[in-house]
């Protein structure tokens, strides 16, 4: 951002000066103290706004990592947006009703932390509806795989990691015609409320995340986010969940750890993958 000076005004007027001897009159100090002070608001007040200008007025390719380790955050890279096609719109934009993403879907999956082991598998590209479903119990999977073809779902890609800490990170983006069948798809098939409709395979009920706050999270997108409670099953393995729609757009992020899953970290990934997605 350039520094810009204010230009001198010819004929501008200055306030002349005090008489040098004497005390100025009660009324003069009154209007004096008022004027100082209301520099002093006037002053901070340009300073929040010059702050909330340089935060929104960054340039909208460019995601932070938001990785402030000392809080145990992930030292997530720098996300970025893809560049779109000329006059295409964004999917929240009023001119584009139907919620479309026209950016390739793999670009706007989250990239991996820089200290994580990629997933061999899951490496960010195309993937069968099979490795979305393989996140959900076997009773499940046949259900939501007949959702997925009755909102016709054109494709889905998918990115995992391990991190030093032993915590398993999965995220899948999976793309429908618009943000109706979207909807249709979230409603019917994995049916939100107070527990997810549909069981995880890893975890057999999660509830809410009490403690989600969306600071961070676009007008845009809707997140919901679930934790498996303790105590974490037979071998000690918390898992988190969290489904972003965003448009014509699903996704889920998914974080497992034995002992109990960080919250700082899940919400991190969750929010940097909806701040793509929106």
């Amino acid at each position: 951002m350039t520094e810009q000076t204010l230009p001198h005004t010819p004929g501008e007027q200055t306030v002349p000066a005090d008489p040098p001897t004497g005390a100025p009159p009660r009324g003069r100090r009154l209007l004096r103290t008022v004027a100082r002070w209301s520099l002093v608001a006037a002053v901070a007040g340009g300073i929040g706004i010059g702050t909330h200008l340089f935060v929104t007025a960054q340039d909208r390719t460019d995601l932070p990592g938001l990785a402030t380790r000392s809080d145990g955050r992930w030292d997530f890279p720098t996300q970025r947006l893809p560049a779109l096609p000329a006059d295409a719109m964004r999917p929240a934009h009023p001119r584009n009703p139907a919620g479309i993403h026209h950016a390739d879907l793999r670009d706007l999956l989250v990239s991996a932390p820089g200290s994580a082991e990629p997933d061999a598998k899951l490496t960010g590209d195309w993937t069968p509806a099979s490795a979305y479903l393989a996140e959900y119990a076997e009773g499940d999977r046949r259900e939501l795989g007949n959702k997925l073809h009755e909102f016709a779902l054109r494709h889905a890609a998918s990115r995992a990691w391990t991190m030093p800490d032993g915590t398993e990170a999965r995220v899948h983006l999976l793309r429908f015609p618009s943000s109706g069948l979207t909807d249709l798809y979230r409603d019917k098939g994995l049916d939100f409320g107070s527990t997810t409709g549909a069981s995880l395979a890893h975890a057999e009920e999660t509830w809410m995340d009490k403690q989600w706050t969306s600071r961070g999270v676009p007008e845009t997108a809707s997140v919901y986010s679930y934790e498996e409670q303790a105590p974490y099953g037979d071998d000690g393995v918390q898992t988190r969940v969290a489904y972003i729609v965003a448009g014509d757009t699903l996704g889920m992020v998914v974080h497992e750890k034995k002992g109990g899953a960080d919250r700082v970290p899940f919400h991190q990934t969750v929010v940097l993958q909806t701040q793509l997605l929106s």
